[in-house]
């Protein structure tokens, strides 16, 4: 068995004729192209140095002119410019398109827990209704106050006693001795 058949040890380095390249970085960079490349400065700048191309090519000595009338390399330029702008700005959507789906799949989860949480506030909500809905409240507890004052003032003899059964015994042999 040798070395690179074994699982318990790294693999040897190998040197590749294929370029490395950081993924994320070059990502990165094609964002901020693109970005660039989204702007009025970028329109400006492109429109400014076309112009500056044509103008020379046109009233330039004869001897220094680079690209006569029909701009033949002004049009190369342009179309190599856009053949690598236009997969740089697809690159770009991609990686806004991922970073847009991770973003949705966080707000979902988060949607889920708050409804979660709602839901769960919403049943305690509704136990302690039920639960004070079986506690005696102040104002009952002050009507029934009242209520047991003013039966107190109409009769100033008192509740009438209870007898060993729970009914209310006679007031005749209240306080009489009999």
């Amino acid at each position: 068995m040798t070395t690179t058949e074994r699982l318990d040890q790294p693999r040897a380095l190998r040197r590749s004729l294929r370029p490395h390249y950081d993924p994320e970085a070059f990502g990165r960079l094609s964002e901020q192209i693109a970005r660039f490349l989204g702007t009025g400065r970028f329109i400006v700048y492109m429109t400014a140095f076309v112009g500056v191309w044509v103008g020379w090519n046109i009233f330039a000595p004869p001897n220094l002119k680079f690209d006569p009338y029909p701009f033949i390399f002004l049009t190369l330029m342009l179309s190599l410019q856009a053949s690598y702008a236009a997969p740089l700005i697809l690159l770009a959507q991609n990686r806004q398109g991922d970073r847009d789906r991770i973003q949705y799949e966080q707000d979902r989860e988060a949607a889920e827990l708050n409804q979660a949480e709602i839901e769960y506030l919403t049943r305690e909500i509704a136990g302690l209704r039920i639960a004070l809905n079986e506690v005696a409240t102040r104002d009952f507890l002050r009507s029934e106050l009242q209520r047991l004052a003013e039966d107190l003032r109409a009769d100033p003899a008192g509740p009438p006693d209870r007898g060993p059964d729970g009914s209310p015994a006679g007031r005749a042999d209240r306080g009489t001795g009999t």
